[in-house]
């Protein structure tokens, strides 16, 4: 049958132009948008399809497509972002690849990372125009974010184990993914709150009484997105056997319930292993140590504290927790399941990838 469907573009390279795209790709500081779209070219010049392009590198194909297609007309100009509407750029490339080196290369006298300003005057152009390159390229000195590799000697069984149990659960089973969120502290602002007014934001005072602490323990089902929680002034492995029997009172005891959960003491005491041995319907699945981006629980401990527990204000542990109940049933009134859409190879490449680039780094630093 003939083949239907627009054409894939094909590439030949120029060896000047293979030397620069393998020259932004294995410069580690390259920007990330074009050294991706760097691997996309060189990808689609082995003759590889959209498809087996975008699995290698992993995005989707019509990324694949629409870089193939933007080199085969405009070559190496064509990876550049396509300009804006406007009057023409005052600032030339060569000023802009000044800015990105220098961004990324270099640090500014006296200061651990550059402002506008100081990179404005570095650069002799305004302020304004640096925000613009930053924001262009996708560069953002003020932030930084945290990671922490896994060290678990079993890390990919336990990522297929928990990864299969989101994408393809057992039939006659709830999976619940469950933990505890630990020592919430019952504050009390020392002043009164003053509400918020047009044109003026709520205000309180940064000083506040502490009033105790209390542990929520939540199930999350991963089906319907229903939440199971219940709160104790204390966090031991009593509490958590306790959290274990109201479960097994509010689900279905026709049904096998499949837990995935960290590796915390607390659930894996002898008290605890011998009532899981006793309830064989219970099946326990632990997470990669460091890994609670992998519990969809936790996804919903960050909605509980921006939503109620960010702004509240509690004169005792009893208060809190009545909030910390109400919240928990406005939301199993209509819950939402999170969807879960990485595979546990994706993942895997990614982390892969990522472990590389940042050996890569390492190396290129010392």
């Amino acid at each position: 049958m003939a083949r239907t469907g627009r054409p894939t573009a094909s590439l030949t390279l120029a060896s000047e132009e293979r030397e620069v795209l393998q020259r932004y790709v294995r410069r580690g500081k390259t920007s990330q948008r074009l050294a991706l779209r760097s691997r996309i070219v060189l990808e689609c010049a082995k003759g590889q399809n959209n498809q087996q392009v975008a699995a290698i590198v992993g995005v989707n194909a019509k990324t694949v497509g629409k870089w193939r297609a933007r080199f085969a007309t405009l070559r190496l100009d064509g990876l550049v972002d396509s300009p804006r509407p406007g009057a023409p750029r005052q600032i030339g490339d060569d000023k802009v690849e000044e800015v990105i080196v220098s961004t990324l290369e270099s640090m500014p006298k006296g200061a651990s990372r550059w402002s506008t300003r100081d990179m404005a005057k570095n650069a002799g152009i305004s302020k304004d125009s640096v925000g613009r390159i930053w924001r262009a390229f996708g560069l953002k000195p003020h932030r930084t974010e945290t990671f922490q590799l896994s060290t678990d000697p079993d890390f990919i069984d336990k990522v297929r184990d928990v990864v299969g149990l989101y994408m393809d659960p057992p039939t006659n089973a709830v999976v619940l993914s469950v933990d505890e969120k630990s020592q919430i502290q019952a504050l009390n602002r020392t002043q009164p709150v003053l509400p918020m007014r047009p044109g003026q934001p709520e205000r309180s005072t940064p000083e506040y009484d502490r009033n105790g602490t209390s542990t929520l323990f939540a199930a999350l089902d991963v089906a319907t997105g229903a939440v199971i929680g219940r709160c104790f002034r204390r966090h031991r492995a009593i509490e958590f056997l306790k959290f274990l029997k109201l479960l097994d009172k509010q689900v279905d005891a026709k049904l096998d319930l499949h837990l995935i959960t960290d590796n915390y003491a607390t659930h894996k005491t002898p008290a605890v292993s011998a009532w899981l041995t006793s309830h064989p319907r219970f099946h326990m699945h632990f997470t990669p140590t460091h890994s609670s981006w992998l519990n969809q629980v936790e996804g919903w401990f960050s909605i509980l504290t921006e939503k109620q527990l960010k702004h509240s204000s509690h004169f005792s542990v009893r208060e809190l927790e009545a909030d910390i109940y109400a919240f928990l049933d406005a939301h199993n009134e209509s819950p939402t399941p999170f969807k879960w859409v990485k595979t546990a190879d994706e993942i895997l490449a990614k982390l892969a990838r990522y472990c590389a680039e940042t050996v890569k780094l390492h190396a290129q630093s010392t």
